[in-house]
């Protein structure tokens, strides 16, 4: 199994910038992709950024160009910096990751909130 551990959320103004940072523990070998997720209230979880192995990334499109995900493997830990924060960014923010080619891990989430 693997298990994650978020930390970096909280309160910015529109405009302003947040890291966010998810440690992974646990059967980490197996890790193919890992990703970050959101859900507004009263909204489906969304994909918002995700990284492979070989190193390709992919963005939603409401994200691409202000968000950028990276890993540090030594760690165990990647990264979702988010630039240009705007309102619409406020959720939940879920790590991800997809292990051994089809199980799911999630963290427990971190809530961003962008105030106008």
């Amino acid at each position: 199994q693997v298990q994650l551990v978020e930390s970096g959320g909280g309160l910015v103004q529109a405009g302003g910038s947040l890291r966010l940072s998810c440690a992974a523990s646990g059967n980490t070998f197996s890790i193919n992709v890992r990703g970050w997720y959101r859900q507004a209230p009263g909204k489906q979880r969304e994909l918002v950024a995700t990284i492979n192995n070989s190193g390709s990334t992919n963005y939603a499109d409401s994200v691409r160009g202000r968000f950028t995900i990276s890993t540090d493997n030594t760690k165990n830990t990647w990264y979702l910096q988010m630039n240009s924060l705007k309102p619409e960014d406020t959720a939940v923010y879920y790590c991800n990751a997809l292990f051994f080619g089809r199980l799911n891990a999630w963290g427990q989430g971190t809530q961003v909130t962008v105030s106008p």
